[in-house]
């Protein structure tokens, strides 16, 4: 076999091959080819990349000690927990009698992806295979109008007088039975949570119940509602709920509804409807048959005998157990004792409890399981895989974490405007879908009519949301989850919006003129749009003394009030609150050296280009311009 011939052994100190993490390199190396090991073979082992010291010695079932020594012949110093390479590792492996080979690599697999785990043996989930699995369903709906009651509702009318001492904890998930068919309830009320799991790609929703009062009516929260789960293409059950009220009309809900596009079976429509009391138990058992229906026809269903793949519902750090983590089965079971993967956290599953309390040992799909074992918190909306032992789950971890900071560096999370045409023209979209805000209801129709007309190169314009108000964190959620672009006209967007819009790479316009809104869309759409530039403040300092340079160039010495100065900034002079000169920097130094930026509370030297009139005093406004999103 092809190994690395042990250095020559010098006074200055030992020399080691390349991947191994510890000592200094100081001799040189070649690879030859040796005789076989003629001692008796002592077995074979599979070794991954990287490994420790205490790893191969406990793959090959030797002392740290041996392993250490054979190291050391081959002039490398390293304590037990450090790492040493393959090609190494195979060495010392060779010299202690095993055959090493290396462990097989698997593809990455996309995270809500329904193909088996890393480190897995391939289940084909062929029809032979599958089995029908319960629904998984939110509740969704206008504030007030009694969502958490109904699942509260529910709930408890589907737990027996036996079982109702036993729900001892909150697991955000929940499953009932009726007629021998089991429902699993996410007990995480409204659209905002549904659309920003959606947003971190785990579509976990099978149904979604749109919960409208009766004696209320449609409201903006409820189109809200109807629209994520239209973007999610997630069927609709609706539950018209307060009915035992002495003003509750049914029938004006069910207008409201066919007005906005959702027609109810009674009226012609495919949208089933059930008049519900959750205050007095009132036609819950007709809304779980709707669902089990609605799941009926959608033939939901699931291979139990490959390794788990699910979403995290929720989690949390329990003070006496450690990281907490309800999760959701989408695929397979999850058994006690398997090894997870959670986003860049991994674990063996050491304990798991139904929604119930109940210690269990195995939970299926479409199963909620409250796990303990995790090493720390894994957020909510992340996949949950499982793979083979604890050393595959961390290369497993590695490998994801280097694929999520390529595609951060290479993909767009989302549709920018100003490059539509280009994603059009490399086929990366075929629908530019729209959330558009508006000051009055008025406005909405003949801007959405405007918008959903114009078309260009087989792409066409869909605007998936329209309300009023300022454009809210539920709005971008929706852009997020959609690769939507956000419309805002005669409105503006709320600090919480902007901020998440920045951290997603969502595109937020604002528009006063319709026409403008209409146009830069339609140029967008041609390859025309023209990317717009807005002014960005970046920092204030005050003048705190000038030097001279030269007969006329000055400089200033500057204190940084705020923010931070940089070298491609333009600079505003202002004196006695009127500006007297504007101009680009044309040096930026500290202590006579050249610097790029300077932070706030540091103090600086400032030269201007064509302007030669600093006066102690004087504040300076440091601003650039950037591509606008809005």
């Amino acid at each position: 076999m092809a190994v690395r011939t042990r250095p020559p052994r010098r006074t200055g100190g030992g020399s080691r091959p390349r991947g191994a993490r510890s000592g200094n390199r100081t001799g040189s190396y070649e690879r030859v080819r040796v005789a076989p090991d003629t001692r008796t073979s002592r077995g074979s082992i599979e070794l991954p990349r990287i490994v420790t010291v205490k790893e191969l010695s406990e793959m090959m079932t030797v002392s740290p000690v041996e392993v250490i020594k054979e190291l050391m012949k081959n002039g490398i110093m390293a304590s037990i927990n450090q790492s040493v390479d393959y090609e190494t590792a195979a060495i010392v492996a060779g010299e202690l009698g095993f055959e090493a080979s290396p462990v097989a690599e698997v593809a990455v697999q996309e995270p809500g992806t329904e193909e088996t785990p890393r480190g897995t043996k391939p289940v084909e989930d062929d029809e032979s295979n599958l089995i029908s699995r319960p629904p998984v369903v939110t509740i969704m709906g206008h504030v007030d109008h009694g969502k958490t009651s109904l699942l509260d509702a529910v709930r408890q009318a589907n737990v027996t007088a036996t079982e109702a001492g036993g729900i001892t904890q909150h697991i955000g998930a929940y499953q009932v039975e009726i007629h021998g068919q089991r429902i699993t309830f996410l007990d995480t009320p409204g659209h905002e949570a549904f659309t920003a799991m959606r947003a971190r790609g785990a579509q976990a929703t099978d149904v979604a119940v749109l919960v409208v009062a009766a004696d209320d009516g449609v409201m903006p929260q409820t189109k809200e509602a109807i629209d994520h789960a239209r973007a999610a293409g997630v069927p609709i059950v609706v539950a018209i709920n307060k009915i035992d009220k002495p003003n509750a009309n049914p029938d004006r809900v069910k207008q409201e509804l066919a007005d906005y596009g959702v027609l109810i079976e009674e009226w012609g429509g495919e949208v089933l409807a059930n008049a519900v009391s959750a205050k007095r138990k009132e036609g819950l058992d007709s809304l779980l048959e709707s669902i089990l229906l609605v799941a009926e026809m959608e033939d939901l269903r699931a291979n139990p005998d490959r390794p788990a793949v699910g979403v995290v519902i929720e989690s949390k750090m329990d003070k006496q157990k450690g990281p907490l983590a309800t999760v959701l089965v989408q695929t397979g079971t999850l058994n006690l004792g398997d090894y997870i993967v959670v986003g860049g956290t991994y674990g063996k599953v050491k304990a798991m409890f139904n929604d119930k309390g109940k210690r269990i040992k195995k939970a299926g799909p479409a199963t909620p399981a409250e796990i303990l074992g995790l090493s720390t918190v894994a957020p909510a909306g992340e996949t949950i895989e499982v793979v083979t032992d604890e050393k595959t789950a961390r290369t497993r971890i590695a490998e994801a974490e280097k694929a999520r900071q390529r595609e951060a560096s290479v993909v767009q999370k989302s549709v920018s405007l100003d490059d539509i045409m280009t994603r059009i023209r490399a086929g990366d979209v075929k629908e530019l879908d729209v959330v558009l805000k508006t000051d009055v209801q008025g406005s909405i129709e003949p801007i959405r009519s405007s918008l959903e007309r114009l078309q260009a190169e087989n792409v066409k314009v869909n605007v998936i949301h329209a309300g009023t108000g300022n454009i809210t964190e539920s709005d971008v959620n929706l852009a997020v989850a959609s690769k939507a672009i956000v419309v805002g006209f005669n409105t503006r967007a709320e600090p919480g919006a902007r901020n998440l819009a920045d951290a997603e790479g969502i595109d937020i316009r604002l528009y006063s003129v319709i026409y403008e809104l209409v146009g830069d869309v339609e140029k967008a759409l041609t390859g025309m749009l023209e990317p717009k530039f807005t002014e960005v403040i970046r920092g204030h300092g005050e003048v705190r003394q000038v030097f001279k340079i030269g007969r006329h160039e000055q400089v200033a010495g500057c204190y940084i009030l705020d923010g931070k100065f940089t070298r491609n900034s333009s600079v505003r002079v202002s004196r006695d609150g009127k500006v007297v000169g504007d101009a680009k920097v044309a040096a930026l130094k500290r202590f006579k050296e050249d610097v790029r930026e300077v932070a706030a509370g540091f103090e600086c030297g400032v030269t201007l280009e064509g302007y030669h009139d600093f006066q102690v005093g004087d504040k300076l406004e440091f601003y650039g311009k950037e591509k606008a999103t809005s």
